[in-house]
């Protein structure tokens, strides 16, 4: 389970002051009384996903295998991917040795110079499509399903190719529920009251980490174990509600969080919690600047700065309990390098050590607020527990903030602005 704390970040009397608050807006959430509370099915999805649907995507997933799909190219933006980069990456780690399939993500730009890299990438490959969006509309990804839909036809026959184009969406409108309806692809369904960034333990993101081997219903309970605490409109129960709280008391002072990972496998992670950070807080003029690093990495780049820099942003800080593998540094009898002195600890180790030097520098020397968050073991179920755990606590602090967590309006203005550029009817 996670583990919060926030000794160096916040007190527990300010963290208290919030009590009432938190209580009231909590049981606002768990009654769907909150201003937006139609996109609030995220909370109870993983209670409430049905056994056939489980069973149906991982059927799916094993007969791709069995079909020799090598590559699985995920096609969205924004939502439609981060979260499931960002869990695939978590457990499997940047180089994976046990992956099943493949899975390459597209239509998260338009750059010519990145597409073009990766369908010459996918020709060489036994490819499988899956399109996210609710829409269908949105350009990145449409562009991009042109393309490779293009490509797949060409390579084994427009008939064949439908039985390995797969269409996750809305499951009663857009034009992407209508394109799958005609050709006949396999769709997955978007649950209507469940929004982009907060998709990930939905088919969204369940089916291609199927595919690439992971054990969706481990995710899942941990999402539901999760469930049993976060839910809880109590203060003193609740670990992502108390991280919601000393966010806002933060806040009042510094407008930037550094989230801050000790694993570099989860970069992907930090960019999911970004997006979920960023779109759901950041309106009315109001909201916390979300923005990463990997440690020790940034230390030799970012580290001067937040030690001796402006004084605008806090710390959160995550740590994993346990690694996967643990190696031992070498003893060397010419010792050259001068580490024979570390040969008696594990690289875990000595990370740690890392972590706790860097903290008191930062916090004593620097006076950097800190809140340190420890999570077991980069597997299934802390994935589906931490991701839990930062739905719950974005949607908290942004109804401390008093705006909406479930929409994003400063999105659609670029969007405009572009399809008036290009021409694109009304």
């Amino acid at each position: 389970m996670i583990k919060l704390n926030l000794k160096n970040a916040v007190t527990n009397s300010a963290i208290n002051k919030f009590k009432k608050n938190v209580e009231i807006i909590g049981n606002r959430i768990e009654n769907l009384e909150s201003e937006g509370f139609e996109w609030l099915g995220w909370k109870d999805f993983p209670e409430n996903i049905h056994p056939r649907e489980i069973g149906d995507i991982n059927q799916t997933a094993k007969r791709l295998l069995k079909q020799n799909v090598e590559l699985l190219v995920v096609i969205g933006i924004g939502g439609s991917f981060a979260g499931t980069k960002a869990g695939i990456e978590m457990i499997q780690g940047e180089y994976p040795n046990k992956q099943k399939i493949e899975i390459m993500y597209v239509g998260e730009s338009i750059s010519s110079s990145n597409i073009h890299q990766k369908i010459v990438y996918a020709e060489e490959k036994n490819f499988a499509i899956n399109v996210i969006s609710k829409s269908g509309t949105t350009t990145e990804p449409a562009i991009a399903f042109r393309l490779f839909k293009k490509l797949l036809e060409d390579k084994i026959g427009i008939y064949n190719s439908t039985k390995f184009i797969f269409i996750t969406t809305d499951p009663t409108k857009g034009s992407l529920l209508k394109i799958a309806q005609e050709n006949k692809y396999k769709t997955f369904t978007i649950p209507s009251n469940i929004g982009g960034r907060f998709s990930v333990l939905t088919a969204v993101g369940l089916f291609p980490m199927a595919c690439a081997g992971l054990n969706i219903e481990k995710i899942l309970e941990g999402a539901k174990k999760a469930n049993e605490i976060y839910k809880l409109a109590n203060i003193d129960k609740n670990q992502a509600y108390r991280y919601a709280v000393a966010r806002i008391i933060l806040n009042k002072t510094l407008n930037v969080e550094l989230m801050v990972q000790y694993e570099p496998q989860m970069k992907a992670f930090n960019e999911w919690w970004k997006q979920l950070s960023a779109e759901s807080e950041g309106k009315n003029q109001r909201g916390i600047f979300p923005t990463s690093a990997i440690f020790s990495t940034d230390l030799h780049s970012l580290g001067q700065f937040i030690q001796e820099g402006k004084k605008i942003l806090f710390e959160t800080i995550m740590t994993v309990k346990e690694p996967d593998v643990d190696i031992n540094v070498l003893k060397n009898e010419k010792n050259l390098d001068n580490l024979n002195y570390l040969s008696n600890k594990s690289i875990h180790e000595i990370n740690k050590i890392a972590f706790n030097a860097t903290t008191d520098a930062h916090v004593k020397v620097a006076k950097i607020p800190n809140i340190h968050i420890e999570f077991d073991k980069m597997n299934e179920e802390s994935f589906g527990e931490i991701v839990m755990f930062f739905e719950r606590a974005v949607t908290m602090s942004a109804y401390l903030l008093k705006v909406n967590p479930f929409n994003q309006p400063g999105v659609e203005i670029y969007k405009q602005n572009m399809f008036k550029a290009l021409g694109k009817p009304e």
